[in-house]
């Protein structure tokens, strides 16, 4: 199963869906292979595409979840609050967001 966040809202993906083509936003993609491993990244913008029972990513940026590193991601969610850097603010929200998820 993938379970992703597009802007129309979050899709999941099971064996046999109907084709599909979604615009991601920023958010947390979970793969649940069938072998029971689970997998999550943080996606900043891309694709998603189903089709032919295969599902494709193609992401503006990804980072394995369980690899973020927590504290520099706070550091900088303060530091670009000071500055008011929303766009740095965005990213280290979304970066905190998918390494709670990862735990």
């Amino acid at each position: 199963m993938v379970v992703a966040k597009t802007i129309e809202g979050d899709i999941g993906v099971l064996p046999g869906h109907t084709p599909v083509l979604a615009v991601l936003a920023n958010g947390v993609v979970r793969i649940d292979a069938t072998e029971g491993e689970q997998v999550r990244a943080l996606v900043l913008g891309g694709f998603l595409s189903i089709a032919d029972d295969r599902v494709s990513i193609l992401a503006e940026f990804t980072e394995p979840a369980d690899e973020i590193d927590t504290a520099a991601a706070e550091a900088a969610l303060r530091e670009a609050e000071q500055a008011g850097d929303d766009d740095a603010a965005d990213l280290a929200r979304a970066r905190l967001a998918a390494a709670s998820s990862a735990s």
